[in-house]
């Protein structure tokens, strides 16, 4: 029986006019885990693996995902209408392969831009040119369907203290600032969350895991603005922000605000990093410089106070560790242990450890 999900997709898909829809695992922000308000794939699909894209015609689906996935994809998409197609396998087409041998004359390729890596979204696009097909990018299918979508995650902000970053963001964005120069750029784009937190030294909650923000950021020499859902902003965390002149802007206008900037403002992005989306919305006459973002390398080189305090972390948990093994040896002659048992003692001992989060 085809997924019920997958035959109310098809009927939007028809509406629109689009003969392909592409679904990827991803964010507005290209990250590798997403919240649930973005697993559109998995609500579609039902399976349920934190990698795999789907793929969605009036006479097939397909679901791509790696070596890591394929039990698990077999078992979960068994009598739901999605083909697996094993990636890296022999004989398997890629997505990109499979959609241009597919796609033809006025064949229309739909997806959501702002989930969409633009680096990606480009190359596919003008493939598909070649042919004749098109694409279409400002369609959120999916909601459409998802009558009790989860909504976008709203954890609240938190500050890092300098004592455990060792570098102020002030000092962070003025030498960032000095990149800008070097390169000769009015404007940078950073849409990426684990930077964007680097930068202003905050934390946050809003993909599992990842102690990241929700958010975009857009510096200038003389501005800094954070769009962020001002829910999660506190008025203490927004003092302090703007204390160092980051302004705060909603984050739903933030493809407002970059559809607004100015003709012949030269950008800085990484198109290997935004969205297909967020270079859609820049006015032709916008001059992009396309390189590795300016946050990258100065987040990737830790400074002193950093490394102790990796270094503490480890000990800590090192200490954590001992315990539970000392646990373990001593009490799986006593009860019976499964592995989530044992997860959940683990973090016990990681729990009993000053300054665990």
């Amino acid at each position: 029986m085809i997924r019920e999900q997958i035959v109310a997709l098809r009927e939007e898909m028809k509406k629109a006019g689009v003969t392909a829809y592409f679904v990827p695992t991803s964010d507005f922000h290209g990250s590798e885990y997403v919240g649930e308000y973005f697993q559109c794939r998995a609500f579609l699909s039902g399976f349920t693996g934190s990698a795999g894209t789907l793929v969605v015609m009036q006479d097939m689906a397909g679901l791509w995902t790696d070596g890591r996935y394929f039990l698990q994809a077999e078992e979960q998409l068994k009598g739901s209408g999605i083909d697996l197609y094993k990636s890296e396998q022999e004989g398997v087409p890629t997505i990109v392969e499979f959609l241009i041998e597919r796609l033809g004359k006025k064949d229309v390729l739909g997806f959501d831009g702002r989930v969409v890596n633009a680096s990606e979204a480009e190359k596919l696009s003008k493939e598909l040119e070649k042919k004749g097909a098109s694409v279409c990018y400002e369609m959120d299918l999916v909601d459409l369907i998802w009558k009790n979508r989860p909504s976008l995650s709203k954890e609240p902000i938190l500050i890092l203290d300098q004592k455990y970053t060792g570098k102020a963001r002030e000092d962070k964005i003025a030498e960032i600032r000095e990149k800008m120069k070097q390169e000769k750029v009015d404007l940078f784009l950073l849409t990426s969350l684990d930077e964007i937190a680097w930068l202003l030294n905050i934390r946050g909650n809003d993909v599992k895991c990842n102690p990241v923000v929700l958010s975009y950021l857009a510096l200038s020499q003389d501005q800094v603005l954070l769009f962020v859902n001002q829910e999660v902003v506190s008025n203490e965390v927004k003092k302090e922000l703007e204390q160092s002149n980051v302004s705060i802007q909603e984050y739903s206008a933030f493809y407002s605000y970059i559809k607004k900037i100015p003709n012949q403002t030269k950008v800085f992005l990484d198109k290997t990093k935004v969205n297909f989306a967020v270079v859609k919305h820049l006015s032709n006459e916008v001059k992009v410089v396309n390189k590795t973002n300016l946050t990258l390398l100065p987040k990737a080189i830790k400074n002193p106070i950093e490394m102790e305090h990796i270094r503490k972390a480890h000990q800590k948990d090192g200490v954590a560790m001992v315990k539970f093994i000392y646990w373990l040896k001593t009490q799986v002659k006593k009860e019976v242990i499964t592995e989530k048992s044992a997860a959940v003692k683990l973090e016990e001992f990681r729990g009993e450890q000053e300054h665990y989060m």
